[in-house]
């Protein structure tokens, strides 16, 4: 058997980090609508028997009734290829949420429960999926003894709390069994270092021993093919930084159990990550011409980080980098330990206005990089300058 999987979408993303480019943000929803597309696309290209979607299919919190016609659409021009979708902790099932809103084509099924359950993809071969009913989880005794009271309340009650779906779970009968559900598993989560919460967290040998051939997982968004279990990361770029060859993964299952993947970019959307360091640069022009040479066969989106010792001399301001810049979609702009070559601790020593200056401003509660902003445009100012503005 052959399928197609992903994971991490996140329709309706927000993308606050563009800012007040809206057109930038929208821009990059709609490129998510298209990754989509492009997945179901490989679907039917690979000839699959199925597409699993492992959750965080789209954002709970800023969907749109045009996103739930948009996916009921795309999934039912599939048919007959059957979709499974394991909701996770962004688009945890619930009464309010689109999964139960949408009249879905009966080659759709979505998982409900927030603990495994079975559908027999063919004679021998069952999967196992399970569903996040609520934005909350936790790991404690305390937590799966709240998941099992509120499993026995009725459906207009709190969302019960997510728990590790393998916790005392073991598969008892025979045939080839593989899970999909969207949780942490905790040692990738140490090697992550990030603030991502572990939802659903749990241990990588609990999947062999639950009678688990392999299971299919949505959640990190960094991919990873490990033995028993396959991360494919987000899809299509939702932030800066990300690494990893992410796409949608096409799995082929032996009757034995065996599992061959195969990865394929499924994005169109270049995310670049520019790094200038401005120490040694005496001009404006030098900064500028040097991101002119940095982008010239660059689309999409940029993150420009700015570092280094920078000449007071020059006068270059936030605005000009962006001008430069301008043939992207949306740049993000940082500077990041960014230093005038004026000596601040030489000068704080001066027995003068500007010493005192200097010394009222390092000693203040401002952050470090406003202290350099207020110190640099106050030393232009007093040397009689007019180009205060810092960047």
């Amino acid at each position: 058997m052959k399928i197609v999987h992903f994971s991490d979408l996140h329709l309706d993303s927000p993308f606050s980090w563009i800012g007040a480019t809206e057109g930038a943000a929208r821009k990059r929803r709609q490129a998510l609508r298209d990754t989509l597309v492009r997945i179901v696309d490989l679907t039917r290209e690979v000839n699959a028997d199925a597409l699993f979607c492992g959750g965080d299919l789209y954002e709970q919190e800023y969907f749109k009734p045009d996103t739930a016609e948009f996916l009921k659409a795309t999934f039912a021009e599939l048919a007959p290829i059957p979709v499974y979708i394991a909701p996770g902790n962004h688009d945890w099932y619930g009464p309010k949420s689109l999964y139960a809103q949408i009249n879905w084509s009966n080659n759709v099924h979505v998982f409900r429960e927030a603990t495994l359950c079975e559908v027999e993809l063919e004679d021998g071969l069952w999967l196992w999926g399970g569903a996040h009913l609520g934005p909350a989880t936790t790991g404690n005794f305390l937590g799966r003894a709240q998941n099992l009271l509120r499993r026995r309340v009725s459906r207009g009650a709190d969302p019960p709390i997510t728990d590790n779906f393998l916790d005392d779970f073991h598969v008892e009968r025979s045939g080839i069994h593989i899970a999909l559900f969207h949780g942490a598993e905790r040692s990738w989560f140490a090697e992550q270092g990030t603030e991502k919460q572990p939802h659903a967290a749990f241990e990588a040998d609990e999947i062999e021993a639950a009678g688990f051939t392999h299971a299919f997982l949505g959640h990190y968004h960094r991919p990873k093919d490990a033995e028993f279990h396959t991360y494919p990361g987000n899809p299509d770029p939702l932030t800066f930084g990300e690494d990893g060859e992410r796409g949608a993964i096409v799995a082929t299952i032996s009757p034995d159990g065996r599992i061959v993947r195969e990865r394929h970019r499924v994005a169109e959307t270049e995310m670049h990550d520019l790094k200038l360091n401005v120490t040694g640069m005496t001009t404006q022009q030098q900064i500028l011409d040097w991101l002119e040479a940095e982008i010239s066969s660059l689309s999409g989106f940029a993150r420009l980080t700015v570092k280094g010792e920078i000449a007071t001399t020059i006068d270059i301001h936030e605005s000009d980098l962006r001008y430069r810049l301008n043939n992207l979609d949306a740049v993000q702009i940082v500077f990041d330990d960014l230093r005038p070559t004026y000596d601040m601790e030489s000068i704080r020593q001066e027995p003068t206005v500007r010493g005192q200056f200097v010394c009222d401003v390092l000693d203040s509660d401002l952050s470090e990089e406003e202290k350099r902003r207020v110190v640099v445009t106050g030393l232009r100012a007093l040397e009689g300058r007019t180009d205060l503005e810092v960047f």
